[in-house]
């Protein structure tokens, strides 16, 4: 069993993988579900160490072989071993009729489906795998639909989830409840975005040991963030540096009533270490962010040109928590953009941008998925349908990089690979995590850092400073301004 990589592959490209395995090195399919087998029967033993009896319910692709196989297995190993069949057995493919011909010969019997399932420690899903492209009907759903009632037994899928599509993530009505998922070959997106975080429980990998030079000759889709390699710029500071030395980051926003956005994205750019940091708001609110927050230099903004002095003291700015989209904060706006600073747009920056698009290559836009789809003037539903797709376009559209915030957040330049964050946990779901967000990249960009690996480096904080509060004192009610803390912590490598 390997760790869970880093590159992310499509269910095509998994398919890729395993022809080079068969063709260059000679490692046949029969093999690679013989391993696969082993490999799940080593997985269902991690998640019920305890188990005696298994039920395995088998569909009539390969992931159905898997099924079989690793049934035949744990059978030799003495457990007490139920196999469902899923489907027309005479569809079955050629090497998921090998591997329940094996099964059978052990004597074991395979039954077909019930919609009543048997009591049992611990249930298989060898049903539908990645190839799955429409929602499950009949019997399928049917079998989804029973093995998510069986609550209280842990569920282990192999591949993925059935009814989770491999490359999106998104979910074709019923999918199952996976309480383990033990992946294969190639490490596939759907598990990390869309719905597949809601579904795949904890993910395992196994190579099923294809050689590594075969996984040189193809590509990846996408990467997930590592700070090992994204965080190389987080080097310790020289023992002379002064706040010159670490850049100045402004923060444009804080419209009437909702100065707390502003203020909250400039400490997340001060907890990433900006070495200073101003805010330009409505002048009502300068006086009491001076008062509670001392450090940050607040400026009472009335007129656009007014911008002027603050912009050119900067190294780079923020424009959009709290901003309103009002006269005033349409004025403030345009005057932010004649700058070439590099800059973060969020919130209401991002909606006014989409009422009047524009192309720079000097940004990053950090959209959740409603503001995404009113930058690509289609619905919500579209875009996380295809998350992949849509944070391609946003860049496509507007040029320099897009992030596309949400469960399995995605990152995009146009010319590296698509970067993929899987920290987070839904206690985030919080007013003002999106501000801390746009602060915290603007406070790397302030430090001298590359739009890319900013962006990068900055939703990795985001997500495990979020996951480190959820640790501390969980999910619910989890508030934006616990995460500074973690933040200047992970900031410093301090892990």
């Amino acid at each position: 069993m390997l760790d869970v990589p880093h590159d992310l592959y499509t269910a095509e490209q998994t398919r890729e993988l395993e022809r080079f395995a068969s063709e260059e090195y000679n490692i046949s399919s029969s093999e690679l579900m013989t391993r696969a087998g082993s490999s799940a029967l080593i997985t269902l033993k991690y998640l019920c160490s305890k188990a005696e009896s298994v039920l395995v319910l088998c569909g009539t692709g390969n992931n159905g072989g898997d099924g079989f196989e690793l049934a035949r297995q744990a059978a030799e190993e003495k457990y007490d071993v139920i196999i469902m069949q899923v489907g027309d057995k005479s569809k079955l493919t050629k090497i998921a009729t090998a591997a329940r011909e094996s099964l059978l010969a052990t004597g074991c019997k395979i039954n077909p489906f019930k919609d009543k399932l048997p009591s049992v420690d611990i249930i298989v899903d060898a049903i539908m795998g990645v190839g799955i492209n429409r929602e499950p009907i009949g019997e399928y759903n049917a079998a989804i639909r029973a093995i998510n009632q069986a609550k209280d037994t842990p569920v282990l899928s192999l591949d993925i989830p059935s009814g989770i599509d491999a490359d999106t993530g998104i979910a074709f009505g019923n999918a199952v409840q996976a309480t383990v998922c033990l992946n294969y070959v190639g490490l596939n997106l759907g598990l990390f975005t869309g719905d597949g975080p809601n579904y795949c429980g904890k993910v395992h990998f196994d190579s099923l040991k294809i050689p590594s030079a075969v996984y040189k000759q193809l590509r990846p889709i996408a990467r997930r963030i590592t700070l090992e390699k994204d965080g190389a710029l987080l080097t310790p500071r020289k023992r002379t540096g002064h706040k010159g030395h670490y850049g100045h980051l402004l923060v444009i926003g804080g419209n009437h009533g909702m100065s707390g956005a502003a203020r909250m994205a400039a400490e997340g750019g001060a907890r990433v270490g900006s070495g200073l940091t101003s805010i330009a708001s409505r002048s009502t609110h300068s006086p009491l962010m001076s008062l509670m927050r001392p450090e940050l230099m607040s400026h009472g903004i009335e007129h656009p040109q007014d911008l002027k002095p603050l912009l050119s003291s900067a190294n780079a700015y923020v424009v959009g928590p709290g901003l309103g989209q009002d006269i005033w904060a349409e004025g403030l706006y345009q005057k932010a953009l004649d700058s070439n600073l590099p800059v973060v747009m969020d919130a209401d920056a991002l909606n006014l941008l989409s009422k009047n698009p524009q192309y720079h290559s000097n940004w990053i836009l950090t959209p959740h998925p409603g503001e995404a789809a009113r930058l690509l003037n289609c619905s919500v539903t579209e875009v996380q349908s295809n998350r992949l797709n849509a944070v391609k376009k946003i860049q496509q559209k507007y040029g320099g990089v897009a992030v596309l915030k949400g469960s399995g957040t995605l990152i995009n330049n146009g010319e590296d690979l698509t970067r993929l964050s899987s920290w987070g946990n839904p206690g985030m779901a919080s007013g003002g995590m999106g501000d801390i967000l746009a602060g915290v990249i603007g406070g790397l960009l302030a430090q001298g850092f590359p739009l890319m690996d900013a962006a990068c480096v900055g939703v990795a904080l985001h997500g495990m400073a979020g996951d480190r509060a959820a640790k501390q004192d969980g999910e619910r009610g989890m508030l934006a301004m616990d995460l500074l803390p973690h933040l200047r912590h992970l900031a410093n490598l301090i892990f």
